[in-house]
């Protein structure tokens, strides 16, 4: 049974982010290009007390998009922490997303590195792909890393350790995937049941924004864009968690399904009623308790 902080989260936030499904996909469109011109894409710091005192922040250009390097004053990192951020590839950077990265940093000693990857609909995976590879590859390079990312953002990261894998070279120490969205061909036949269980993400706009980031309906099952249909041999081991009020939730079930018969070592910890990204929550135990998991496993 989930908390009563959990229920309370999972009331408000949708509520908090006005969540509804689309009109159409035209009118959803303009809606999102309108907003995309009034983007402010600093970094957004306001949910980490004293970030300035406690953090410095470097931020370089890579091809034409905003990359963030954080790192707690004080210490010399000893690894780093790539964080390709959620918001089904059409939102930018949440202050959730820095919230959640630099305590993990905190914990661990070290940097985290946020791209502010292009965002759809007027960009696809083809416009940011392959810097993105060659940005985490650096990395890799550089120090211990680890790959993770929610929501789109964990798709993303399994679709950059694949690219890695295959180009040879460096590697990411591990993965770690926050109810990631890994088939966006939506193949899964109980994803409609778990639509009408979600309070927060909807079918439309699931169906609207994958064929955005994927630019064509050929391109919706390639490794890039829809990874758990992919090859899971020779990744690094990784930690996955979702909640089952998710309607990424099959996607989550048929990864793991498909993981375990590549023999790829991926931990899965699925919890009852929990909504989508829960470990990102603040206040709720059970976002505690995820946390715990997570320095367990990266350390």
């Amino acid at each position: 049974m989930p908390s009563r902080r959990h229920q309370l989260l999972a009331y408000a936030v949708p509520r908090v982010r006005r969540s509804r499904d689309l009109v159409d996909e035209p009118t959803e469109r303009a809606r999102v290009e309108r907003w995309h011109l009034g983007l402010d894409r600093a970094l957004p710091t306001q949910l980490v007390p004293g970030f300035d005192r406690r953090f410095s922040l470097v931020t370089e250009e890579v091809a034409g998009f905003p990359v963030h390097v954080v790192t707690p004053r004080g210490i010399e990192p000893r690894r780093t922490l790539f964080h390709v951020h959620g918001g089904a590839y059409m939102a930018p950077i949440d202050p959730f997303h820095v919230r959640y990265a630099t305590r993990l940093a905190r914990a661990l000693g070290a940097r985290v590195v946020m791209p502010d990857y292009p965002l759809a609909p007027e960009h696809t995976w083809r416009d940011s792909f392959g810097p993105m590879t060659g940005l985490a590859a650096r990395w890799c390079r550089a120090s211990r890393t680890t790959l993770l990312g929610d929501s789109s953002g964990g798709g993303y990261a399994l679709a950059l350790a694949m690219a890695l894998r295959d180009r040879g070279g460096p590697q990411p120490s591990e993965l770690l995937l926050l109810s990631p969205w890994v088939d966006l061909t939506t193949s899964t036949p109980a994803t409609p049941a778990y639509a009408a269980r979600d309070p927060w993400l909807f079918l439309g706009k699931l169906h609207a924004y994958a064929l955005w980031w994927a630019g064509s309906e050929a391109d919706l099952g390639r490794p890039e864009v829809s990874p758990a249909l992919a090859d899971l041999t020779g990744l690094p081991r990784a930690l996955m968690f979702c909640g089952t009020r998710d309607l990424l939730l099959p996607g989550c079930r048929l990864l793991a399904q498909r993981a375990r018969a590549a023999g790829w070592d991926l931990g899965y910890v699925e919890q009852p009623d929990l909504i989508h990204s829960y470990p990102l929550l603040p206040i709720a135990p059970e976002a505690r308790t995820a946390r715990r998991q997570t320095l367990e496993f990266l350390r």
